[in-house]
């Protein structure tokens, strides 16, 4: 197990666990709790649109404080940053001012995050073990997110949304501590050709964004209006999807390693297209959507390493890492916030929940044809074993 002795990416990895509680506990109650405090579906989703755009706005930003600070303090601060959105969930009661600095402090956070956090992975990550690397860490994440929801779901009904959403921030500052012994990485004053080297990630991001817009917002509140809006049932409902992931994720990835990026893509979207039109017919059908959801965990499994191998790799063959990711957030950013915005044009217009789910479709079809290209003249990234 090679990919194992690169010390770095472990301990990037790690990082990356802890704040999955933060993800799985938090973050992927945060459609669920606006809901139940009393905004409404459209707007919900309108909000996150705005918070991708206030991320398209600031992340110009991120290049020349990262210049200045260093990637990884740069990831620390994000990690920190991230955290303070959690305790305004909180407060969050209906629409109004709460969720407007809502909006304002995740936009913040989120921007700063995931930008230097990917251009950092991308860097420090070998490209001969990319595929194991991202399949430990999807896998590893999925086994956390197996008690994290149960334990903000039982938070919630018990104790309340203060009680669950400080378990969330906790665990979100607590994740920065792995980043202590990391290397600091700098980044160049001026680079040329980083625009066009970016274009490529820039792409996948726009699909992955409009993709994720449906499969998992539009999802979340699909499946939390089928379970009948219980907390304790939406996080069993995420803890059995872990289960499921957890055993899946190592596959993929050593399969791409091993020269067969295109049938991984095959295999990944044919198997991602499926469980989207069964999340649009499980719409509103408990057990079906439960069953729907574990199946989209494995989905991801697959998903995950083919896209993210093709990205990372990319990024550190670009004329800069950080500036192709924030290059291509901003893709994510555009095409997420332009599914949303459709979306919650549909549900406002009195169109169906699954109608919403189906949009990601149209984002599949795009990025089938992008990885193809990507791995068909060089057929999944293959090297020379160490």
């Amino acid at each position: 197990m090679t990919y194992f002795r690169n010390r770095t990416v472990n301990l990037l990895n790690l990082h990356y666990w802890i704040h999955a509680v933060a993800v799985t506990g938090g973050s992927a109650f945060f459609v669920t709790y606006l809901l139940k405090a009393g905004v409404p579906a459209p707007v919900t989703l309108s909000s996150f649109a705005l918070i991708l755009l206030g991320r398209f706005l600031i992340r110009p930003l991120i290049v020349p404080l990262t210049v200045r600070w260093g990637m990884r303090s740069m990831v620390i601060t994000g990690t920190l940053l991230t955290a303070f959105q959690f305790p305004l969930l909180a407060e969050v009661d209906g629409v109004g001012t709460m969720l407007a600095l809502l909006i304002v402090v995740a936009s913040v956070g989120d921007t700063v995050y995931w930008s230097t956090y990917h251009a950092y992975f991308a860097t420090l990550g070998d490209d001969e073990h990319r595929g194991h690397q991202i399949g430990v860490r999807e896998a590893v994440t999925a086994l956390v997110g197996v008690v994290s929801p149960l334990m903000t779901g039982f938070l919630l009904v018990t104790y309340g949304p203060r009680a669950a959403f400080s378990l969330a921030t906790i665990f979100c500052i607590a994740s920065a501590l792995p980043l202590l012994r990391t290397p600091e990485v700098r980044v160049a004053r001026t680079v040329s050709g980083a625009f066009r080297a970016s274009v490529p990630g820039m792409l996948l991001f726009v699909a992955d964004g409009w993709i994720m817009a449906g499969y998992v917002f539009v999802w979340q509140i699909a499946l939390f209006t089928s379970l009948n809006e219980d907390f304790l049932a939406y996080g069993g409902a995420l803890a059995l999807a872990a289960i499921i992931g957890g055993i899946g994720s190592l596959t993929l990835g050593r399969h791409i390693d091993a020269g067969h990026g295109s049938r991984a893509v095959i295999y990944a979207f044919g198997t991602f297209s499926l469980i989207i039109v069964l999340r649009a017919v499980a719409t509103g059908d408990a057990t079906v959507a439960v069953l729907a959801n574990a199946l989209g965990a494995l989905g991801a499994c697959l998903y995950v390493p083919t896209l993210m191998t093709a990205v990372y790799t990319q990024a550190k063959r670009a004329p800069c890492t950080l500036r192709f990711h924030v290059a291509t957030e901003g893709g994510w950013d555009i095409g997420g916030a332009s599914g949303l915005f459709c979306a919650a044009l549909a549900l406002h217009l009195g169109l169906p929940l699954w109608t919403g789910i189906l949009m990601s479709l149209f984002g599949v079809a795009a990025m089938v044809v992008l990885l193809q290209r990507y791995y068909a003249p060089r057929p999944g990234l293959t090297y020379p074993s160490p």
